[in-house]
Order: structure tokens, then C-alpha cells, then sequence
């Protein structure tokens, strides 16, 4: 992660997409609009699963076993997906960056702390 970051940064700069540091509001305004961005980017991930539920929906409806019509529609986006995860991840290293917050270290400490907790939801078990 360490070098994804990195060059994340080293990317940024060079295409003068860094968040902006001049003063208080170009900077405020800076992260307001990335993160506009990023939120863009999540909703693009929605729109790739929406399609791969039509398709799958389309092909159960036209008789195709369920488990295989949605295997085939996951097939179809995932190249798409795969973008879409990696416009969210440019804009989180950016972030990440900005705050000089290390990702791998704060996903590995928020995934114990997840693991500790009290209170975890419990999923229903199908008999």
C-alpha cells in the first residue's frame, strides 16, 4: 500500500491533480470537490452492480438457472468495476495523502479494533 501511495502522490503532481494547499478556502474548496468526486465514483460502482442485477434478472426471466445468470453478469462488469474501485482508491490515496495518514496501517488497525468489538452484528443463519 505503502507503494501505491506513493506513486498516488507522485501521479497527482505530476497531472496537477494534488489538492490544493494555498490558503485556507482554495484548500477547503479543493476537498470538498474531491470528495464530490470520490462519492461520484462510488455511485458509478452502484450503476455497474445495478446493470449486473438486470442482466442477471433478464437472463433468470428468459430461463437461465440463477446462480449461472449471475455469474455471467458479474463477468460483464468487471472490467468496469475494476475502474470504478480504482477511481475510488485514486481519490482515497489522495486523501490519505493529504493527511499523511499511512492506509495499510489504519486498515490493519481498524480491522482489529472491528474484530474486538462488543457489540458485532450477527447474521442470520438459513436452515
Amino acid at each position: 500500500m505503502k507503494k501505491l501511495q506513493e506513486f498516488s502522490k507522485q501521479y497527482q503532481e505530476e497531472m496537477n491533480w494534488q489538492i490544493k494547499t494555498d490558503d485556507y478556502e482554495r484548500t477547503k474548496s479543493s476537498l470538498l470537490n474531491n470528495y464530490m468526486l470520490l462519492t461520484t465514483e462510488v455511485a458509478e460502482i452502484a450503476e455497474e452492480l445495478r446493470k449486473a442485477f438486470n442482466l442477471t434478472n433478464t437472463m433468470i426471466n428468459d430461463g437461465m438457472p440463477e446462480d449461472q445468470a449471475f455469474e455471467i453478469a458479474k463477468a460483464s462488469i468487471k472490467k468496469e468495476l475494476g475502474k470504478e474501485f480504482a477511481d475510488c482508491l485514486a481519490y482515497i490515496t489522495k486523501f490519505a495523502n493529504y493527511f499523511e495518514i499511512d492506509l495499510e496501517e489504519s486498515f490493519y488497525l481498524k480491522m482489529e479494533e472491528v474484530q474486538n468489538r462488543k457489540n458485532k452484528d450477527v447474521a442470520i443463519v438459513k436452515k
